[in-house]
């Protein structure tokens, strides 16, 4: 098969690593790629948003099957595109990705679904907003309604915080993402991922992780991206994980099929976790980043063949095969991030990292310029290892982090701390 991943991040250098696994790959184009990429993959200069570029693409490399990585292309209807091209692709359609380019429609759909959530409010002005607020109290979370790269979501500790988010997202601090507002109850409990598999019909569990959003040691400060993750979640039992399956995730399958838009793809559930009693903090419409890192390295070259059933209709004979075993990620994020930070800073000491099938370095925010590997983003580098234990990933992954020669990064120490 002849294989196209869209996207250049540390998610997309992992399902490269997956898909090139499995002795069906016969070529992997990556589009547009990263530095790490390209040591394995051939890279692609081309706008992934723009559906019918990506249509021409397909057809002119003899492309069998398309993988899209992030939410943005899903949610201007890329997936849709290809499908009406004859493609086969693994991602939702514009209208299923609905569930999270908008916050208050996800609200809405688990309304119909009968599915814990956080009780909310949606607004398209601040002072109703603030309104608000001021009548529920504090802490409270405000969020942009539209996509903001994983960094629209403000836990206010008092109403005046609240408040002045309010205005940052009127304001233009997330673009045309906080045109309007969300605002729900703080939910106490502990966080987790849940990943499942959609074909339209069928889900079927792919796995759990747990990621450190905040940017710093003890989860302090500003949320991220995410800063680390590991694989599996301790606190998401398979009670409570049959338990999110049965009340929020299965609901909203059908809700989204009686719409008329089913959900094809992968389907990660971000849960809050109190008293063995799952809710739904959000929804994305992809894999996580860095969560899909420690599934991919977990899952190795089966993820291919998960993703092309899921994308074919054949969820019901297709079955996830789990190793007991961890693996922990740690984010090495550019000095300054998630606020302002430089780019271009060379890094050192990756060409004498191990990369087998217990640890890897996949790149996120790189580039190669003169044989020499440079810093392009925020979240630059993910040190992903696997081991029978939690400690044992834990210290692969810090061995790794230590070779590293880069003074302009940082990284969390802490990683996994809840579980460890």
């Amino acid at each position: 098969m002849n294989i196209l991943i869209l996207g250049s991040g540390g998610r997309e250098h992992a399902l490269a690593w997956a898909v090139m696994q499995n002795p069906k790959c016969d070529k992997l184009i990556v589009a547009p790629g990263n530095a790490g990429i390209a040591m394995i993959a051939d890279c692609a200069a081309l706008d992934i948003e723009d559906g019918g570029s990506v249509v021409t693409f397909a057809e002119e490399n003899s492309i069998d099957f398309v993988i899209v990585g992030p939410e943005a292309p899903l949610a201007a209807g890329v997936a849709d595109r290809l499908r009406d091209a004859g493609l086969l692709v693994f991602g939702p359609s514009a209208e299923a990705a609905r569930l999270e380019a908008s916050k208050s429609f996800t609200k809405e759909i688990c309304d119909a679904a009968n599915a814990p959530t956080a009780a909310y409010g949606h607004f398209t002005d601040a002072e109703a907003a603030k309104a608000y607020v001021r009548a529920q109290g504090a802490p409270i979370v405000v969020k942009a309604d539209g996509l903001a790269a994983g960094k629209g979501v403000i836990i206010a500790e008092t109403v005046a915080e609240a408040e002045a988010a309010i205005d940052d997202m009127f304001g233009g601090a997330f673009g045309g993402a906080g045109a309007e507002v969300v605002i729900e109850e703080f939910m106490q409990g502990e966080e987790a991922s849940f990943f499942v598999l959609c074909d339209g019909t069928d889900v079927l569990p792919m796995g759990t992780a747990q990621d450190h959003k905040r940017v710093g040691e003890g989860d302090s400060g500003p949320n991220t991206g995410g800063m680390g993750a590991y694989s599996p979640a301790p606190v998401l039992t398979d009670a409570i994980a049959q338990k999110a399956l049965d009340e929020i995730i299965k609901p909203t399958m059908a809700e989204m099929a009686k719409r008329g838009a089913p959900y094809q793809g992968i389907l990660y559930a971000g849960l809050m976790i109190e008293d063995g009693q799952p809710r739904l903090v959000e929804y994305n419409v992809r894999f996580g980043d860095p969560e899909c890192q420690v599934l991919m390295m977990r899952l190795g070259a089966q993820a291919m063949d998960l993703m092309h059933a899921c994308a074919e209709g054949r969820l019901a004979e297709a079955q996830v095969n789990w190793a007991d075993d961890h693996a922990m990620t740690v984010v090495l994020a550019a000095n300054g991030y998630p606020g302002s930070y430089e780019k271009g800073s060379v890094i050192g000491g990756l060409d004498g990292l191990p990369e087998d099938s217990f640890q890897m370095m996949f790149h996120a925010g790189t580039s190669e310029t003169d044989g020499r590997i440079t810093a392009t983003g925020g979240r630059v580098l993910n040190a992903t290892a696997r081991g029978a234990t939690l400690q044992e990933a834990r210290d692969r992954a810090y061995a790794m982090v230590d070779q590293v020669n880069w003074p302009e990064g940082f990284c969390r120490r802490d990683i996994g701390w809840r579980a460890l």
